[in-house]
């Protein structure tokens, strides 16, 4: 599933980071439902918050990005 459609040539890049990182996102959420040691939960824990993280940030530059062309 795509987040977002095409705009403009030099987005595509954005846009692919963007959906990859849903993709990572939903895989993170998907290991820690399935873990019970402790420490892999501490592990996927660090790891959500960092690609959520990263979501964040992309969406920030995608409407960032879209504002420039408006």
């Amino acid at each position: 599933m795509r987040l977002f459609a095409k705009k403009h040539p030099k987005d595509d890049l954005l846009i692919n980071e963007i959906n990859k990182t849903k993709l990572a996102l939903e895989a993170v959420y998907s290991n820690f439902e399935n873990v019970v040691d402790p420490d892999l939960i501490d592990s996927c824990i660090y790891e959500m918050n960092a690609v959520q993280n990263r979501y964040k940030f992309l969406l920030k530059q995608a409407k960032a990005s879209e504002k420039n062309y408006c």
